[in-house]
């Protein structure tokens, strides 16, 4: 009975498709760990006479999943998690993505946020275009408020020097 009730709702070829899938399974760059672990259980239970042993499925989740959360993962489970057997790796990871779905893990970026950063990017590579005038400080004094080499105290005028020459001739 059990038989026919499979091979009439469950025909071969839709078998092999689930199977595919459960085989093939990638976490999106975008979604969670807990999303990705819910669509993994869905994707499962929509057909959960796929004869895939316990101990599979729990390796093809693993090998889905983005690096980060893979790295993620090993650290929690003090070493790789396949390792593990099935149900300590499947009560790791449940638990795992629960407590993140609780408390979250990631800051998503608001679009707002990301459309304000890439204007201020396009803002920064427009302006390392732009020539800069340079500003020319002088060499005694350091100061730029005149030009170089030309500070305070060497600004004399022609009275300051027939002065001097004076001086030296009436001593």
């Amino acid at each position: 009975m059990k038989r026919m009730f499979l091979e009439k709702f469950f025909p071969a070829f839709r078998t092999t498709t689930i199977r595919k899938e459960i085989c093939g399974i990638k976490q999106h760059s975008s979604e969670t760990l807990h999303e990705y672990w819910e669509r993994f259980n869905k994707l499962c239970a929509t057909f959960p006479h796929h004869q895939i042993s316990e101990q599979l499925t729990i390796q093809y989740f693993y090998e889905g999943l983005i690096m980060m959360d893979r790295s993620m993962i090993d650290t929690a489970s003090g070493g790789a998690l396949m390792d593990k057997t099935s149900v300590v790796a499947r009560h790791l990871i449940s638990n795992m993505t629960s407590n993140m779905q609780q408390f979250g893990t990631r800051g998503i970026i608001a679009p707002k946020m990301l459309t304000e950063l890439t204007s201020l990017v396009r803002q920064l590579a427009i302006g390392q275009h732009q020539p800069i005038a340079a500003v020319k400080a002088c060499g005694v004094c350091t100061l730029v408020e005149h030009p170089t080499d030309i500070g305070p105290t060497l600004q004399e005028t022609e009275l300051d020097h027939l002065e001097s020459v004076g001086a030296i001739g009436g001593y």
